[in-house]
């Protein structure tokens, strides 16, 4: 067998993972009632031999929603529809996470209830960004994003119990994990970065009050799901949607000390090189992240199976996600044990639509029949 330390078995928190291969989260934009169905049973159950699915990212709240099309976790019905999913998944044989999220200020009034502004920790909006929005016309498209209005002190302990609601309805549906979505420049990490959180209340200046509200949810999720049973990602030195920040490296030393006191499962780390390009996190990096923190590390960005292997044989990390190999190969454990050729994925075909692109990729079977 190809790989065979990628493809040996994991604990992670309170699951036994069966091999390494992570599937990412990955933004689909295949719900248009923000309900997933039959079609998102299929999509997920086709990649169960994954050692962790995580799902795509999903709202907490109406208020948390910055793209059309894409799933929540606050209604009995969103809960009822991931059950589905979630059970489709176990009678696999999969395990499957949940990704909680709030975008902040990567939104748009017109995805927001009554129209209302976004909400962000400071009322600066996010140059150069778009989000994901419906036209008049009915078709749906990149928009710029809309100023925020920054949130009061007295609020965020509402955002606080969005999450923890969020949580329980993933426990309700079923889900292994939930993964808290602290990366790619989204709501938790907006309040992390000094260039978008100008606060001057406990949330916000120095870096243990820009983590705070990140910490608060952690600590609202472990206390529903169990620490053993909760993730988080995270996306230092990471540059998109108009984020900046000062001090990346020395929030991500904080962060790994209070979540390692935590307990949680796993960190899981979006590298800034996730699309190929741009600065790659170094080795002294990823040996100081596992000197301060106890639980497994996962990365994601641009990984092949060799690459993974090479990171977990020289403990930089215990785990890979893979984002966009697993939108094309929903056998990429099978592949990469028989050290096969991955098919490609179609870019036009990743957002929105339906089956096509989405549950209709072949298996390695069916490929050389």
């Amino acid at each position: 067998m190809a790989y065979s330390t990628l493809l040996s078995p994991l604990t992670v928190g309170s699951l036994q993972l069966p091999n390494r291969v992570i599937m990412a989260p990955l933004t689909r934009a295949r719900t248009p009632d923000g309900v997933p169905g039959k079609l998102q049973q299929r999509y997920y159950a086709q990649r169960a031999s994954a050692g962790l699915i995580i799902s795509e990212a999903t709202n907490i709240s109406p208020t948390a929603r910055g793209y059309v099309y894409t799933p929540g976790i606050w209604s009995d019905e969103q809960v009822l529809g991931w059950k589905g999913v979630v059970d489709a998944v176990h009678r696999e044989g999969g395990r499957i996470a949940l990704q909680l999220w709030h975008v902040g200020r990567i939104s748009h009034e017109s995805v927001q209830p009554d129209g209302q502004a976004p909400v962000a920790p400071s009322a600066l909006r996010a140059e150069g960004a778009n989000c994901f929005i419906e036209f008049e016309d009915g078709s749906a498209g990149q928009h710029p994003t809309s100023t925020p209005r920054a949130l009061e002190t007295d609020e965020l302990p509402a955002i606080v119990a969005d999450y923890r609601h969020a949580a329980h309805n993933a426990k309700r549906a079923g889900f292994d994990m939930v993964e808290v979505h602290a990366a790619n420049a989204y709501l938790l990490q907006q309040f992390m970065a000094t260039g978008s959180n100008h606060r001057n209340d406990r949330y916000g200046g120095s870096v243990v009050n820009r983590a705070r509200l990140v910490l608060e949810v952690v600590d609202a999720v472990c206390e529903v799901m169990g620490a053993g049973r909760v993730g988080i990602r995270l996306s230092p030195f990471i540059e998109i949607f108009g984020l900046q920040d000062d001090e990346p490296q020395a929030m991500s030393d904080y962060l790994a000390e209070q979540l390692s006191r935590r307990g949680i499962a796993y960190v899981h780390i979006n590298e800034p090189d996730w699309t190929g390009e741009g600065p790659q996190l170094s080795d002294d990096f990823r040996r100081g992240l596992r000197e301060r923190f106890s639980g497994s590390l996962i990365y994601c960005g641009h990984y092949t199976a060799s690459r993974a292997e090479a990171l977990i044989e020289n403990d930089l990390g215990d785990a890979a996600a893979f984002g966009r190999p697993y939108i094309a190969n929903p056998d990429l454990v099978e592949r990469f044990a028989e050290d096969a050729e991955l098919n490609q994925p179609d870019p036009a075909t990743f957002y929105g639509g339906g089956s096509e692109g989405y549950t209709d990729y072949p298996r390695l079977a069916e490929a050389t029949a």
